[in-house]
């Protein structure tokens, strides 16, 4: 399933990743402790979350459910990106990466070894 989410979608949807399905109110506990969201911040997020199909609620309690995983989301993302940064192009997208000259010898021998995989 591909779906844009939007920062505040995504801490929500963090939270259900990291804890499996859980009440609306246990994510707004966890919010508040974490970032300081109160609960009707937290409750409009989820019910976007919903609205978008990323969440399905069940009852009774309000228990919610991620139906998207996060690996979607972070395929989408970087689709996103290298569509509108990148033009489309992957192999543009990978030489800008590896440009940054950021990246530690660990960081180059494991994206090596998962190019060498794909052959």
């Amino acid at each position: 399933m591909r779906m844009k989410l939007f920062d505040s979608e995504l801490k929500v949807m963090e939270v259900l990743w990291k804890e499996g399905n859980i009440t609306a109110g246990q994510i707004s506990k966890i919010l508040k402790e974490e970032i300081g969201w109160n609960r009707n911040t937290t409750y409009t997020v989820i019910k976007k979350c919903i609205e978008k199909g990323a969440i399905e609620r069940i009852e009774p309690k309000f228990i919610c459910k991620a139906m998207i995983s996060k690996e979607d989301v972070q395929a989408y993302e970087t689709a996103e990106l290298i569509e509108r940064v990148f033009d489309g192009s992957k192999k543009k997208f990978f030489a800008a990466l590896l440009s940054e000259k950021t990246l530690t010898h660990d960081e180059l021998q494991q994206l090596k070894n998962l190019i060498n995989q794909m052959k």
